[in-house]
């Protein structure tokens, strides 16, 4: 067989594959993230990331729904981090507010005061309170037993709130 007769059948295959499978997907990213627009998004690059392993993937109906799955799980992760960053925020909003009403200077926010923390309290912190990681990870993470983690953790919380007391 030529290799465009052979170029041909899997683009055709391709195609056809896109055409059976798509709307399905499609619609089943759009049951589990109620958002038609995204759903298209992560179908759609279900599908850009099967075409970049054509060749090697087997069954390209489970890679496509694993593949989406995993998009899925990653769009929930990323809406939860920006729905606690927007409730940080608007709590430090509130916090200063305040302040002020009450009459003290503006306070430093909170993240001002995480910056000014120790290296090895500030790791922690921010990779437990923003970027939201178990303290076993964080312990793999650092190569630090969860127990010290734990501490730093909690040593942390101390010297914040010690801060925040400072500044209202």
């Amino acid at each position: 067989m030529s290799r465009s007769k052979e170029s041909g059948e899997k683009s055709r295959a391709a195609s056809d594959l896109f055409t059976d499978l798509y709307p399905g997907l499609a619609g089943w990213c759009r049951r589990l993230v109620d958002d038609d627009g995204t759903a298209h998004e992560i179908a759609s690059e279900a599908f850009t990331r099967l075409w970049g392993h054509w060749t090697a993937v087997r069954e390209p109906r489970g890679f496509l729904y694993v593949t989406a799955a995993n998009l899925v799980r990653d769009h929930w992760r990323k809406l939860d981090r920006e729905r606690r960053a927007l409730r940080q925020a608007t709590t430090e909003a509130e916090l200063a507010a305040a302040r002020h009403r009450d009459g003290a200077d503006a306070s430093v926010p909170v993240r001002m005061l995480v910056r000014s923390l120790p290296e090895r309290l500030r790791t922690p912190v921010l990779l437990y309170y923003y970027a939201d990681l178990p303290v076993s990870e964080i312990a793999r993470l650092t190569r630090r037993k969860e127990g010290t983690v734990k501490s730093d953790l909690h040593a942390a919380r101390e010297l914040l709130r010690a801060g925040l007391e400072r500044t209202s």
